[in-house]
């Protein structure tokens, strides 16, 4: 029951029909890497998600990494060479520059692949997340030095990258930070300290890691403005890019965890370690932003992948488990439980759900792509805003709609859900974890209410609620909930506006779920009647799209009174 197909028809369907690949690929970066062989660099991506990583899944979980108390840590049989395998195919360079190795694709393909990765794997493809997030960094942020040197080795997988931003006493509120770094004589930096929760901060799967640590230099002002973001190997580089001594950085520990149990989440030292500054100091929080930006994008992802997985297991379990009787069964017989209706409810809802994110997700990496390389200045700063608006939905909306599909698989599952043997239970507990990292989802709230309501006078949420306009009755009264709950958040500023983001994300991403459901429908429709051979996939996409219009969309404006109760409500 632990098995994984990767989706390529409903992945290729959101690709081309909710987030307009097509019209990416005539933008000028595109217009030659061959974006007309996406489905086919799809399937060679799914079958190494479906045959390698998602084998060593329940293992991984099972095992899980351990650390052998001298800063070395041992990964779970088969994901180091599933890790080779990975580099090797040059997965980690799919929308890298390909000044330094990278194949130059949108990130929109990008995510499309990751998410095959992460529902096979979640605990492994964190691993090239984190390195993901590195190389976002040190790209927009190095100096041509820096580049040259970090670059190429990230990009092709043979060393991976961290971000050490956690500690005891600063989690959320990172300007509490203490980890300081001191300047050397040759221009390089010394850092003591500790990090928590430091994701596949040590392994044994590459021969580098790099950290990108914040810290603080000795005479910074207090909290955030006093960050600096520095380069920290746990090997130092040579001239010619060959590996030096250990550095003073190394895992003292390893959480023990409810899941993700083969990703090493560790307790990092720095006992001088040396690290090089990115940028100038004192500036690291705003850089530190271009990983977290596209980490918080990628976490959103685990929500996804975790749903399409237990979808999987669930619709799986429910053909071939047999249970009570239904109209016809034989005497004596029991009918398979897909047939009961609550099952096929939760079944559908399931994958209303999958299909909505799916959407959302391929979006907002597509509005990425457009806000680096649309041609017309207004056009970029439009798909800027955009992107900005729909991270935060994308992170938190996702990964909660991922915790409670997976438990729904668990339900589905029966006693059975509840046994550790089935690995449904593994999903749940892997998703958990989503909602937590990389922002907590009641900081993604603020953030979406807080920042990026006001942007431009609110123009950015105005045009989205304006492109969404008059496909579905339904669709316009959840637009005319967000519309009302906005209004009323930005003239009750402050404690009130708090106690409401949380419901308020909640609401936009079921509204922008259900644009989504709204042209996947529409999309199926046309399609069945121009691919009458493909009639089975039309129907099933516009169940799943009449199911969230009618049964999930719903739920959204009845969410206006939960938005507007102000900070009273809360005694």
């Amino acid at each position: 029951m632990s098995t994984y197909s990767a989706p390529l028809e409903d992945i290729a369907f959101s690709l081309r029909h909710v987030a307009d690949l097509d019209g990416l690929a005539r933008l000028p970066p595109w217009a030659e890497v061959g974006l007309d062989h996406t489905e086919d660099l799809l399937a060679e991506a799914g079958r190494l998600a479906s045959e390698v990583m998602a084998p060593i899944n329940q293992l991984g979980d099972r095992v899980g990494s351990v650390a052998d108390g001298a800063g070395n840590v041992t990964t779970p049989e088969g994901f180091r060479a599933a890790y080779q395998q990975y580099a090797k195919s040059g997965w980690t360079a799919v929308s890298a520059d390909p000044e330094y190795g990278g194949a130059g694709f949108p990130l929109l393909v990008d995510v499309a692949i990751q998410e095959m990765f992460t529902s096979a794997n979640m605990a492994f493809s964190l691993c090239p997340m984190l390195s993901q997030s590195a190389i976002g960094a040190i790209s927009a942020h190095g100096t041509a030095s820096q580049q040259q040197r970090w670059l190429p080795p990230l990009i092709s997988g043979a060393w991976t990258g961290t971000m050490l931003l956690t500690e005891p006493q600063a989690g959320s509120d990172v300007g509490a930070l203490a980890t300081r770094a001191e300047r050397q004589g040759d221009g390089s930096y010394r850092l003591w300290g500790q990090k928590i929760f430091i994701t596949w901060g040590e392994h044994d799967m590459a021969d580098n890691i790099v950290h990108c640590v914040l810290a603080r230099t000795p005479d910074a002002p207090s909290g955030t403005r006093g960050i600096s973001l520095f380069i920290v190997p746990k090997h130092t580089v040579e001239a010619g890019g060959k590996l030096g001594q250990r550095n003073a950085v190394r895992c003292i520990g390893l959480e023990d965890k409810v899941g993700i149990h083969a990703s090493p989440t560790c307790v990092m030292e720095l006992d001088g370690a040396v690290g090089e500054l990115v940028g100038e100091e004192c500036e690291g929080m705003g850089l530190m932003f271009t990983m977290m930006n596209k980490a918080r994008l990628l976490v959103g992802l685990e929500g996804l992948a975790i749903a399409e997985r237990s979808y999987q297991q669930a619709a799986a379990f429910a053909a071939e488990r047999r249970q009570g009787r239904r109209h016809g069964t034989g005497p004596g017989e029991q009918a398979p439980i897909v047939e009961h209706p609550d099952v096929r409810r939760m079944l559908l809802d399931m994958r209303a759900r999958t299909e909505a994110m799916r959407g959302l997700l391929f979006l907002n990496a597509a509005a990425h792509d457009r806000a680096a390389a649309h041609p017309d200045p207004a056009s970029r700063r439009a798909a800027q805003q955009r992107a900005e608006l729909l991270t935060p939905v994308s992170k938190a909306w996702c990964t909660d709609q991922g915790v409670e599909v997976a438990g729904v698989g668990i339900q589905i599952h029966g006693g059975m859900g509840f046994i550790e043997e089935t690995g449904a239970a593994q999903h749940w507990r892997d998703s958990r974890i989503a909602p937590i990292y990389e922002g907590t989802n009641g900081i993604q709230a603020i953030d979406l209410v807080g920042r990026k309501l006001p942007m431009d006078n609110g123009a950015p949420l105005a045009a989205l609620l304006e492109e969404m306009a008059g496909l579905e009755q339904n669709l316009d009264q959840a637009i005319s909930a967000v519309a009302q709950s906005a209004r009323w958040l930005a003239a009750h500023p402050g404690d009130d506006s708090l106690a409401g983001a949380a419901p308020f994300l909640e609401m936009l991403g079921l509204t922008v779920g259900g644009w989504v459901m709204a042209r996947a429908g529409a999309a199926a429709e046309q399609g069945q009647a121009e691919e009458p051979r493909r009639a089975g996939f039309w129907r099933a996409k516009q169940t799943s799209s009449r199911f969230f219009l009618d049964q999930i969309l719903p739920s959204a404006p009845a969410l206006v009174p939960a938005v507007t109760a102000g900070a009273a409500a809360l005694g």
